[in-house]
């Protein structure tokens, strides 16, 4: 077993499709090991998104990702990072496969409806930037 951080995007949660997304992914054979609600700051934002702060998109993220209220959760399963990379469907919404979370509940290539970590040394990083060691519970 694996385990793979992802956040459930400002758009999500504002159209009130958290639970849907969340349903989908247990669907997909996902187990919950966290789970929280956070308001991003601004510094928050531009910590987590440092990565791409020398791309043109980067402000734009940083905004968006502040806008509204976000869902942080820590997914367990076997191969859970590419297996989530999969489950969400392409960045551009346009080329996400059908039934894929961002084929479902998408809008844009910006409003995408997810975020999920892209490399399993990247999970772990991202994991412990919204959790501590006790906000994750153990698989039984």
């Amino acid at each position: 077993m694996s385990t793979t951080l992802t956040i459930l995007k400002p758009d999500t949660v504002a159209a009130g499709n958290a639970g849907k997304v969340l349903a989908l992914l247990e669907e997909k054979g996902f187990t919950l090991r966290a789970l929280k609600v956070v308001h991003l700051t601004e510094d928050q934002a531009k910590a987590f998104y440092a990565v791409h702060s020398e791309k043109g998109f980067y402000g734009s993220l940083v905004k968006f990702m502040t806008e509204g209220p976000v869902m942080p959760a820590v997914l367990e399963r076997d191969d859970a990072v590419p297996y989530l990379r999969e489950v969400m469907g392409a960045t551009d919404v346009s080329k996400a496969a059908e039934g894929t979370v961002r084929a479902l509940y998408g809008t844009s290539i910006e409003r995408n409806a997810i975020h999920g970590s892209d490399s399993a040394e990247n999970a772990t990083l991202e994991t412990a930037f919204f959790f501590s060691t006790s906000e994750l519970i153990a698989a039984r």
